[in-house]
């Protein structure tokens, strides 16, 4: 029987409902953040809402939020404890990945800044092969 801190998430059925109520909470959120574009001749302002996307950190600063407390253990399985959360755990980072990649994608968020996150940037060698080449050069006297 294990002794200490009481686990601050008894299931992984509990961490999937917890990411899912994350995600209804960063909806709601869409509201607070606008694209404000001034169109037409007239410049009239015109504001429209942004697609927020899902992140782990915001996920564990949801949880906090909620007083759920802190959740990285789960995720880094420390100390071997949390076995049982390694398919939920890794369900939620491949549904945020999912959600970044794809807004990228569509260009609902900055392509290049999904591409960085998610380790995704195009990677080339340029080998350079070649001499340099100096012409003779004129005899200028003494050269010690």
């Amino acid at each position: 029987m294990e002794t200490g801190r009481p686990r601050n998430i008894d299931s992984p059925e509990m961490m999937w409902k917890l990411f899912r109520d994350y995600v209804v909470d960063l909806k709601s959120k869409e509201s607070e953040w606008l694209k404000v574009q001034y169109v037409g001749k007239e410049g009239v302002r015109e504001t429209d809402e942004l697609k927020l996307p899902l992140t782990l950190e915001g996920f564990k600063r949801y949880c906090w939020d909620i007083k759920v407390g802190c959740i990285e253990q789960y995720f880094k399985n420390i100390d071997d404890k949390y076995s049982e959360f390694l398919p939920i755990c890794s369900r939620v980072k491949n549904s945020i990945r999912e959600n970044q990649i794809t807004g990228g994608l569509l260009n609902v968020f900055n392509p290049s800044i999904t591409q960085r996150l998610n380790d995704l940037s195009d990677k080339k060698e340029i080998d350079v092969k070649g001499s340099l080449n100096v012409p003779n050069l004129p005899d200028i006297g003494n050269r010690k």
